[in-house]
């Protein structure tokens, strides 16, 4: 949560035949009563209203961090009234130093520096709640909690009032939440769950008005009570937010090519709108929508034969999106599983899949992503304790523009596509047990032959659970899931053929593939037990089951199946100050994999810790070894390949960050058994806050990637493949600069910039002999210079492997030189509650190379004397309630 973020860290499990039951401890629920006002106060932060006067303070805080159970360094208050429309909260935050109260100025949801901070479960169901934050500045933050606190969504943002004041005791804090952006049943006497918190931030303190211990395995049913709510009514709420978009484009023209002619403009309107169906049931929906004033995602290489996953950052589908999570490896070792989903929404508006077949003298418009028509989110949760989410979406047949000529034709590249996703949760006994389910679908109306290597639809569906007991301390959950995917022949046997399973493999016995499926099933499923609690030992030990044809990347993410997984952690937590440190954990993991032959795959062991110094810097890091490993990618479809073991480790310090000045660096180091392989990166940071409203921030890396067998390409010798590798050396070099200017609480300036350079040279090349060979040495072999040569004119490598003067094959020489800048320049002005108007500066610039040497002064000169691509916007949107 915003307020204080307690990381909860992954540990393994050494000696779980031996748990240790401990209770909980438990904790007297304080109550506050509450009044209808009789007039309804000013929000201007003062408190010069009569009407305050009808109730009384409560106080008596008590600090969690960085000591538990102990009384805070300054004294904390608060008030609460009511009418037929809101809620009304008052908190006076004492400070006998008010010159060093933190003021700091952000941007909604980023707040720094002292805060307060109220948290509402108007359900009283003990699993949900509604945050509602404010810093010593005005800045405002709020989340949506679930799953009993261990869940918080920043990316809720409800219409509510607030102001803040300084006096020479301290600070204070008024606020108006409505009744409309809260979900409640309808009771003659309203019982809702309330807790109040504060932090200061020079002293990185954190006190509660409900004082919960730390580490208990969830929050808000531990909440104090808000009792005197009488006779009000829930809400239905309707919102609309018309938007409408300029947007004006110039980049690089090309001669002869008529959609490349140096500029573009476009005019767009849309529409989001918040309907409260009732008082459980919320609906969102989307038409048109725009995401122009979205930061781009990072610059990459990727070497590998799986997708990047990349996080989401467009509003419509952050907002919300917990009661959308399903993941089917939900434990906290690490392992190959966790970024995994049922749905991953960066599925919806991709970029097309398909791209036409040009002849000479054609030219292309391309679209650069899939038109979201239309979306909708039903949501909420029922007084019973049902959370219900559903997704429906639609995406554009998007059709590339061909000219040739001046004679213009259409050609599909991503066929009119719909997108359904069904989400439920059932709370039972106040959440100690939690069972749900989850089905998703996509449906392709592809009317392109080309196209046909989609699938024409993509169902998944799972179920889940969780059982707590013991006050919560002991758990055991699960989940199963399957996937059906339907298509062309052509289509499945590309599925089969995907990096996730490569059913060609010739190793592969249990699998084959077949030529003649027009469909493909699978399943998982995952089982887990584990003790967490506010005491100083927790753990979990879990299995995980993936069928080879389990695919659900048409709406979810997966890299891996054909897999069986078991981990294990425990974890050691030091949670109060000592020596020198104010907190400390040490945890310790191991986690095996084998495929669905019954072969072990590998095998992981890792130690990490985390620690916070007295004089609030940190330090953490973390030491994994791994065994050798039966790769089934490394060929991408060839045998399976035995690669040597390693060890890796990482290392990261940083100063306070409370001050002017801080900074952090870090390191990661991989080392190869066999001298395969050794990955050195270096990072660091440094932010600067001059004064309240300004934030500088600057982050280099560098990396250094160095493979004896890095995939180069397959081909054939007479029909008998040839898996081609060579030595890879690679650097990178990128640094991200950002600039946050913060007027006041609505009005914004951020700026954000990635320059990003890479270069890969692949040497000493080779073929793979024996994949299984008891020396990694025996596993390939290296071409001799009578055995290979380069012509520098088609940059082509020649193999002749039998000597007689005829190349057998050739390879394209994989040399590359990667550039690349992003930048993103947003004025954000919220002019009134809901309504906000963007300004929107995007720059981007990318060239390539095919010399694989690093030379960051000479890639930076050729970067920037690109022309660049310039997307300047201006976003209006009008928030109307009804």
């Amino acid at each position: 949560m915003n307020l204080l973020c307690l990381k909860k860290s992954a540990i393994s499990l050494i000696l779980i035949i031996f748990p240790i039951c401990i209770d909980a401890q438990t904790v007297e629920k304080k109550i506050y009563q509450t009044d209808l006002a009789v007039t309804a106060p000013e929000i201007d932060g003062l408190m010069n209203d009569s009407c305050w006067n009808q109730v009384e303070w409560s106080g008596d805080f008590i600090q969690s961090e960085p000591y538990d159970n102990k009384p805070p360094t300054q004294q904390t208050e608060f008030k609460m009234l009511y009418d037929n429309d809101n809620l009304y909260v008052y908190i006076r935050a004492y400070d006998k130093e008010v010159d060093k109260i933190s003021r700091i100025m952000s941007r909604r949801d980023n707040l720094s520096g002292d805060q307060v901070q109220v948290i509402i479960d108007s359900y009283y169901d003990q699993q949900t709640a509604f945050a509602f934050t404010v810093n010593a500045s005005g800045v405002k933050a709020d989340e949506a909690g679930s799953r009993d606190g261990n869940n918080w969504d920043s990316s809720w943002n409800p219409v509510w009032y607030v102001k803040t004041s300084m006096n020479d005791k301290g600070w204070c804090a008024e606020m108006k939440i409505p009744y409309s952006q809260l979900r409640f049943g309808k009771k003659d006497e309203q019982i809702w769950g309330i807790q109040v918190r504060r932090y200061i931030y020079r002293l990185d303190e954190l006190s509660a008005w409900q004082f919960i211990p730390k580490g208990s395995p969830g929050t808000i049913h531990l909440y104090g009570e808000l009792h005197g709510i009488n006779q009000i009514s829930p809400r239905r709420q309707v919102e609309l937010l018309p938007y409408l978009v300029a947007k004006t484009e110039t980049f690089e023209k090309e001669a002869g090519n008529p959609f490349k002619d140096g500029s573009l403009n476009a005019l767009n309107v849309g529409i989001d709108g918040k309907i409260a169906i009732n008082n459980d049931l919320t609906l969102d929906l989307s038409i048109n929508p725009d995401f122009g004033q979205v930061e781009a995602d990072p610059s990459e290489v990727n070497l590998t034969a799986f997708e990047t996953y990349f996080s989401e950052q467009r509003p419509l589908f952050v907002e919300g999106k917990n009661i959308y999570q399903f993941r089917p490896s939900n434990t906290i070792v690490i392992n190959k599983f966790q970024s995994d989903n049922l749905f991953y929404s960066r599925r919806i508006g991709s970029s097309p899949h398909g791209y036409p077949s040009l002849s000479g003298g054609e030219y292309v418009d391309m679209p650069q992503s899939s038109k979201i028509l239309g979306a909708m989110k039903l949501s909420g949760k029922t007084k019973k304790g049902l959370s219900i989410g559903i997704l429906e979406s639609v995406t554009a047949n998007e059709k590339a523009e061909i000219d040739h000529g001046g004679v213009r034709r259409e050609e599909s590249v991503e066929p009119l596509t719909n997108y359904f996703v069904g989400r439920l949760q059932q709370d039972i006994n106040k959440g100690e047990t939690v069972i749900g389910g989850m089905i998703t679908a996509v449906n392709r109306d592809i009317e392109n032959p080309a196209l046909d290597f989609l699938h024409t639809s993509a169902y998944t569906g799972g179920i889940d659970f969780q059982h707590n007991w013991n006050d919560r301390t002991w758990y055991v959950a699960g989940n199963m899931e399957f996937s059906n995917v339907r298509g062309s022949e052509q289509s499945i046997i590309r599925t089969q053929r995907s990096s996730a399973r490569y059913y060609q493999r010739p190793d592969a016995g249990y699998v084959s593939l077949d030529s003649s499926r027009t469909s493909l099933s699978g399943y998982g499923g995952t089982f887990k037990l584990g003790r967490s609690s506010d005491k100083r030992i927790q753990f979990e030990t879990s299995l995980t089951l993936r069928s080879p044809g389990l695919e659900f990347n048409d709406i979810g993410y997966m890299q891996y199946a054909d897999m069986i997984h078991h981990g294990s952690w425990m974890a050691f937590y030091w949670r109060n100050p000592f020596s020198i440190f104010n907190n400390f954990y040490l945890n310790t993991n191991y986690w095996m994999y084998w495929n669905y032959g019954g072969e072990l795959v590998s095998a992981h062991t890792n130690m990490n810790f985390n620690s916070q110094f007295k004089n609030r810097w940190h330090m953490n890091g973390n030491f994994t070894r791994t065994s050798k490993t039966l790769s089934s990618s490394l060929l991408r479809g060839g045998p399976s390949f035995i690669s040597p073991g390693g060890e890796e480790f990482n290392f990261n310090f940083s100063s306070d960050d409370s001050k002017k000045v801080s900074f952090n660096v870090g390191t990661y180091q991989s080392f190869g058994d066999h001298k395969s392989f050794r990955y050195n990166e270096y990072w660091m940071g440094l932010d600067a806050r001059p004064i309240d409203a300004l934030l500088l921030s600057f982050q280099p890396d560098f990396m250094i990637n160095n493979r004896k067998l890095q995939y180069v390409s397959t081909t054939a010798k007479q029909g008998d493949p040839r898996y081609l590798f060579a030595r890879l050396d690679q650097k990178t070099f990128s640094f991200t600069l950002r600039v946050n200017y913060t007027i006041n609480p609505e009005l914004s300036v951020e700026y954000y910039c990635q320059p990003f350079v890479s270069a890969g040279e692949y040497t000493h090349f080779n073929k793979i002999t024996d994949p299984r060979a008891g020396e990694f040495e025996d596993r390939y072999h290296l071409f001799s210079d009578r055995e290979i040569s380069y012509n520098a004119g088609n940059k082509l490598y020649s193999i002749d492997e039998d000597l007689d003067g005829v190349s057998d094959y050739s390879v394209s020489n994989p040399d590359f030189n990667f550039r690349q800048f992003r930048s993103n320049l947003v004025v954000r002005w919220e002019y009134m509650p809901g309504s906000t108007l963007y300004l929107v500066w995007s720059q981007g610039r990318t060239s390539n190379g095919s010399n694989g040497i690093f030379d960051y002064g000479s890639d930076m000169s050729d970067l920037f004397g690109r022309t660049p691509h310039n997307v300047f916007l201006l976003k209006f949107s009008y928030w109307l309630p009804f």
